[in-house]
């Protein structure tokens, strides 16, 4: 089977090296282009190494762009991270169309933050979808769904690349062999099931120290590492990346207005919020992410002033 491999960064990476690692026949690599400046993405980096041609056209909707698609006479397109939009009628060039990647359990959480959201809102599970794309966004039928649950102390990061990400990577390398042995299932999503989210970026990410430490807490470790929560000192932005809820068992474990800092230590801060407090570790201000303590010492920040 003729493989074109599409997709970006570091997962793209992964999934074309394990199909390149089993002996998959890859005869052609997409990669979204690099903005001026820009490091060379890493997929690109892998294909090249292979000595394999790659493509990095800035729209999919022009026909020189499909011609060159067609003579490399592909079977099936593996979209492992893509971005820009691909229309319908290019995913079909492929004998067997294409087939995508999404981390989340589809139709629920469609759009871009898939993983942070799940983790702002509560929710216990989460996962990842293999699907046949079409013109609507993570609207295609689902071929493969893979399950994770969501802990207490996980954030973006930890779900991501400790989970979905080589999950991610096998569910691809299992659906490719679904293709290939024409067992491949066509699951229509149940559109009244779907939700979207917009991208979770700073707006999303400002901490309110007036609400409940459950919300304050799922925003921080939804956001970390990215796009990070963050408050105000003194007019300045402050990034919050780890943080622990202290839940309150009596007013004295309040005792101070929202948003203040409670206590500075040699390694964290203490944060009031609406129901308890919390003690931040890991911070982010002017420059690299610190610890806590480190940062406040820096900053000559005090007891009793207040994040907003």
């Amino acid at each position: 089977m003729r493989i074109v491999v599409h997709g970006q960064q570091a997962f793209g990476k992964a999934v074309l090296e394990a199909l390149l690692k089993r002996g998959e026949n890859i005869v052609g690599v997409y990669v979204a282009p690099e903005k001026e400046g820009a490091k060379t993405d890493p997929l690109k980096e892998a294909a090249v190494a292979a000595k394999l041609p790659v493509f990095q056209p800035a729209s999919y909707r022009k026909p020189e762009v499909w011609e060159e698609f067609r003579a490399l006479k592909p079977d099936l397109q593996v979209m492992a991270f893509v971005t820009l939009f691909v229309p319908e009628d290019f995913l079909n060039i492929p004998t067997h169309g294409s087939i995508q990647y999404h981390p989340s359990l589809l139709p629920a959480y469609r759009g871009p933050s898939a993983i942070n959201w799940p983790i702002i809102k509560g929710e216990t599970e989460t996962g990842l979808s293999i699907f046949w794309p079409d013109n609507g966004l993570d609207t295609g039928d689902v071929l493969i769904q893979k399950k994770t649950p969501i802990g207490p102390n996980d954030t973006l990061g930890t779900v991501y690349f400790d989970r979905l990400f080589p999950m991610g990577v096998d569910a691809m390398l299992e659906a490719v062999d679904l293709v290939k042995a024409g067992k491949a299932p066509r699951i229509k999503q149940d559109d009244s099931k779907a939700t979207y989210e917009g991208r979770c970026g700073s707006d999303n990410a400002h901490i309110d120290w007036g609400r409940p430490w459950q919300d304050i807490d799922r925003l921080i470790r939804g956001c970390n590492p990215a796009p990070g929560a963050w408050s105000t000192l003194d007019g300045k932005i402050v990034r919050i990346f780890d943080a622990k809820p202290m839940p309150a068992k009596d007013p004295k474990g309040i005792a101070g207005k929202m948003g203040e800092i409670a206590a500075v230590d040699a390694d964290s801060i203490t944060v009031v919020c609406a129901d308890g407090r919390f003690k931040v570790t890991r911070v982010q201000a002017d420059g690299p992410k610190v610890g806590a303590g480190e940062w406040a010492k820096s900053a000559n920040i005090a007891t009793c002033v207040r994040f907003t």
